[in-house]
């Protein structure tokens, strides 16, 4: 699995559309020239594009894409601290309201990488308060789900909670609130309760959550979250010690996600397979991605493998 120039390009284009969890970028974005160039460079040579975005800068030091490239990519390669060098320039030249938003989540992005819960907070939190100022409940419960995980991940089990119980009230707000969409914020909140549960070590509680998920599910509105189930109950099985159910269900998540390829490593790691565990170590190690799955499984990965 090789990473590519462009892939990390477009991974970029993503955080400066939207700052949405499961948002999407904007059918053929305009893309500067510098990104159009950088799509020539392949074979996984993220210095390559480093070295093109750096520049670019240099003639172009006020660029908002190029400074957020360059430290989405410098997150990637483990540098978080230069990082935060080009968020902070993109956080200081983006001109308007939801390019600083951007460029701020990109800064709680880079916290992340380094399992930094209460920094990455301090910046979603700005972009938390954006969206309660412009009365948008719903990319304001995304934006705590998203903080929520990346405490989760980091071990911050309270903060965890605390964010995905208010992602998921305030979710509920949305003025004329769909059925579809109550189905939607109630499956996510059992689907963190059981997460939280199965690492406090409570598996009673967590196979509730699991079993109250399901039952959401079963209701149809919300088709196209059930491919998040398999891997949650992969995931409450790990942490119940069962790794023999937890890869039967965590193989049936998607295949590309690098959070779920971890897991996968850790179970097989756990089976005493560790050829198939470095194979997903080393999958999750080359993801491209600037987001929470991505802040987990790059320095967890790349750990393993050394």
């Amino acid at each position: 699995m090789k990473t590519t120039i462009a892939a990390i390009a477009s991974a970029f284009l993503v955080i400066l559309s939207s700052t949405g969890l499961f948002a999407q970028a904007p059918a053929q974005p305009q893309q500067p020239e510098f990104v159009k160039q950088g799509q020539q460079l392949r074979d996984g040579k993220p210095e390559q594009a480093l070295t093109l975005y750096r520049q670019t800068l240099q003639t172009s030091p006020d660029s908002l894409p190029a400074n957020l490239a360059a430290g989405s990519v410098l997150d990637l390669m483990g540098k978080a601290e230069e990082a935060r060098k080009y968020f902070i320039k993109a956080i200081e030249v983006a001109d308007a309201p939801e390019a600083k938003v951007s460029a701020r989540r990109a800064m709680a992005m880079s916290y992340a990488f380094e399992g930094n819960c209460k920094k990455t907070v301090e910046y979603e939190q700005q972009v938390f308060d954006f969206h309660d100022s412009a009365k948008n409940f719903f990319q304001q419960g995304e934006t705590a789900d998203e903080m929520a995980r990346v405490c989760l991940d980091s071990g911050d089990l309270d903060a965890a909670y605390k964010w995905y119980q208010t992602g998921h009230d305030t979710g509920l707000k949305e003025p004329d609130i769909k059925p579809a969409r109550q189905d939607l914020w109630n499956f996510r909140w059992e689907h963190a309760q059981a997460r939280i549960a199965s690492r406090r070590g409570d598996q009673a509680e967590a196979q509730k959550h699991v079993a109250a998920a399901k039952a959401i599910l079963d209701k149809g509105a919300i088709p196209e979250q059930a491919q998040f189930f398999p891997p949650l109950k992969g995931y409450v099985a790990f942490y119940a010690g069962d790794y023999k159910e937890a890869l039967a269900d965590l193989e049936q998540g998607n295949p590309n996600d690098a959070f779920i390829q971890c897991m996968i490593g850790q179970t097989y790691e756990q089976l005493g397979e560790k050829d198939k565990a470095l194979e997903y170590y080393r999958k999750a190690s080359t993801t491209i991605s600037h987001n929470p799955a991505a802040a987990y499984a790059v320095p967890f990965a790349k750990k393993k493998l050394l």
